[in-house]
């Protein structure tokens, strides 16, 4: 999202190490929502919601013994300054995750930015529809102004900024420095 057209000041609250620490405590929750389940995925939200369950994924494995397939989906509500792209969350469906078996799946659904619930909603529907039992959300940043009634299980950081302010989380191999910054442009 470090985006440089457009004008502002900068703040950078967590950086790479930061965030390392942040990961693992996140790997610490999930595990446990994911160990004993039959059949555990994660679900990784393109764009940055695929690399950092891929970063999950590895945490899982390397601390907790714990090897859960990863999936990408394809969801597009904002642009990454956040102007409105489409009226409705646009889901384009990965056909290797199409073609599984859900019924008995426990699937983490991990996104970059919890801002107003859109992009895991219109997934949580999808994965209802396709008849996930159990479904819960990890997310790196929480906004706390969520309009939909949607909460994640596992939150990295809660930031409560300004309505007008951009969290950007710069996520590898999007940007080259893992970190989360607040945006606040200019009017």
């Amino acid at each position: 999202m470090a985006d440089e057209k457009v004008p502002g000041e900068r703040f950078c609250l967590y950086d790479t190490a930061a965030l390392a620490a942040v990961l693992d405590r996140m790997a610490r929750e999930a595990f446990p929502l994911l160990a004993g389940a039959e059949e555990p995925l994660l679900l990784g939200i393109l764009r940055r919601g695929a690399p950092l369950a891929e970063m999950l994924q590895a945490r899982l494995k390397a601390n907790h013994g714990c090897d859960v397939p990863r999936y990408a989906m394809k969801l597009k509500r904002y642009g990454d300054d956040l102007t409105l792209l489409h009226a409705d969350t646009q889901l384009t469906e990965n056909a290797e995750f199409a073609a599984r078996d859900l019924s008995r799946a426990t699937v983490l659904m991990v996104d970059d930015v919890l801002y107003q619930g859109h992009s895991l909603a219109r997934l949580q529907a999808y994965l209802t529809g396709r008849g996930a039992p159990v479904i819960r959300a990890a997310v790196l940043a929480d906004r706390c102004c969520a309009v939909l009634l949607m909460k994640a299980d596992i939150v990295g950081v809660y930031l409560q900024v300004a309505p007008t302010d951009v969290v950007e989380c710069n996520v590898p191999p999007y940007e080259p420095e893992f970190k989360i910054e607040v945006l606040r442009p200019r009017r």
